[in-house]
């Protein structure tokens, strides 16, 4: 079974629901879930702005508020779970490790970029009295608390995102570096109080690009007691087409494991091919029905089966079990 770290469904869930849909994880998504052997997700709440690519055609009540769009990606999030009973919303391990013994998918909430709150760290109670437990400063976006990885490469945090990171360390929230850009992923690593992940990032040594880490930065976090997520996106795998495969994303993992051990790998897939053409994961890895290959290819490759359940699954519950605070 698969804990998968980073999953956009509530886009698609969000995208329906505006236009009059229901039972949207239910109908277009559970299936994939059970075929791939999903047993526990994250759902990130992903709000970057109305003009980006990806949201043109939504049909927004307040296209123009960063802050309006996140409620209304928590409010179908809620509604489209309560339509699930399939799928489990938890905000602790203990909560996930129930749902699983019920026979239920557990799923976690998290921010893809605080946006949204501007300048006021306090936001960050706000998101966690939504539910949220992970959370990432930024998309890909520069906003009022740091820089994604589409802005400056070396600008640092903000003293708003500063004190945003405090925060959430005095909440238990888990500190999310996917996306951040490299002057920021370093103050974190300065402030952070706790394990630090990367929920859905590569490796720089196997495909060069922003998103993804370097050595150093993969060496950096497993220092907090950390997991980086495997990314199943094309664009991260490898700058040649035809070596974007799921073996390739499993030579990603070999890779981490060398360069911080196992015990920090494990999985995000990232996996947004109903957000259309451009989006598709690697060869082999089209959608979550797909993930056992992965694994195949990971023991082709020489894991045993310690270590694959450890990326499978045990590493990120490992560091969600950490402060194990009650839900609010």
């Amino acid at each position: 079974m698969v804990f998968d770290a980073h999953s956009d469904l509530l886009y698609d869930v969000t995208r329906r629901r505006l236009l009059g849909e229901r039972r949207v994880l239910e109908h277009h998504h559970l299936d994939r879930l059970r075929r791939g052997g999903v047993e526990g997700l994250v759902l990130a709440v992903w709000a970057s702005g109305p003009r980006e690519t990806f949201w043109k055609d939504t049909a927004w009540k307040d296209p123009a508020s960063n802050l309006g769009r996140t409620h209304q990606i928590f409010a179908c999030a809620r509604a489209d779970l309560a339509e699930c009973p399939q799928i489990r919303p938890v905000h602790t391990a203990a909560e996930a490790e129930a749902a699983r013994a019920a026979g239920q998918i557990y799923a976690f909430l998290a921010v893809e970029g605080m946006a949204a709150i501007g300048g006021n760290p306090a936001g960050v109670d706000w998101y966690y009295g939504q539910g949220a437990r992970l959370g990432m400063l930024t998309w890909n976006e520069t906003n009022a608390l740091a820089a994604g990885a589409g802005g400056d490469l070396q600008a640092g945090l903000t003293e708003a995102g500063r004190r945003a990171v405090r925060r959430m360390g005095e909440l238990g929230m888990v500190v999310d570096v996917s996306h951040l850009n490299d002057g920021g992923f370093w103050d974190v690593m300065d402030l952070a109080a706790g394990p630090v992940i990367a929920s859905h990032s590569n490796c720089r040594a196997l495909c060069d690009v922003r998103r993804n880490l370097s050595d150093d930065q993969l060496r950096r976090i497993r220092d907090t007691g950390g997991v980086v997520g495997l990314n199943a996106f094309h664009g991260f795998v490898h700058a040649e087409p035809r070596q974007q495969t799921a073996r390739t994303l499993a030579l990603h993992a070999v890779h981490m494991a060398e360069v911080m051990g196992v015990e920090h790998v494990g999985c995000g897939f990232d996996f947004c091919e109903f957000m259309g053409p451009g989006n598709e994961g690697a060869e082999g890895l089209e959608s979550a029905a797909h993930i056992r290959n992965l694994f195949y290819w990971l023991e082709k490759l020489g894991m045993n089966r310690q270590e694959l359940e450890m990326v499978a699954r045990g590493n990120f519950l490992r560091v969600l079990a950490g402060p194990d605070l009650p839900p609010q």
